[in-house]
């Protein structure tokens, strides 16, 4: 089993920046590809990011690129989602997920979920 721990998130005014963290630990691999996604009320669970186990492969959604990016610390079992010009169209739960198979587009291709953090942008 691998567990799976979102923090960072917050309160932040539009403009402003915030920096999320997700905690590995279990029977983890830092041969996975790992990805943020998002969820607002009453929205479906969108892709926001994805890394490849060694970093050299990331991608984004159209709506983030350019504005945050995502990184991983394998030796701390770690990723990260630096989130800068946060837009109040950000405002979601945030969830870091250990990829599975299939399009890393898509949150049925993986497998282990953490709890989600929550991101509020203000105007």
């Amino acid at each position: 089993q691998v567990q799976l721990v979102e923090s960072g998130g917050g309160l932040v005014q539009a403009g402003g920046s915030l920096r999320l963290s997700c905690a590995a630990s279990g029977r983890t691999s830092n041969n996975y590809r790992m990805g943020w996604f998002r969820q607002a009320p009453g929205k479906e669970r969108d892709f926001v990011a994805t890394i490849s186990w060694n970093g050299g492969t990331i991608d984004y959604a159209r709506s983030v690129e350019g504005r945050f990016t995502i990184s991983r610390d394998n030796a701390k079992n770690m990723v990260y989602l630096q989130m800068n010009s946060l837009k109040v169209e950000d405002t979601a739960t945030y969830y870091c997920a250990q990829y599975r198979d299939g399009s890393p587009y898509y949150s049925s291709s993986y497998n282990y979920w953490g709890q989600g953090t929550q991101v509020t942008v203000s105007s």
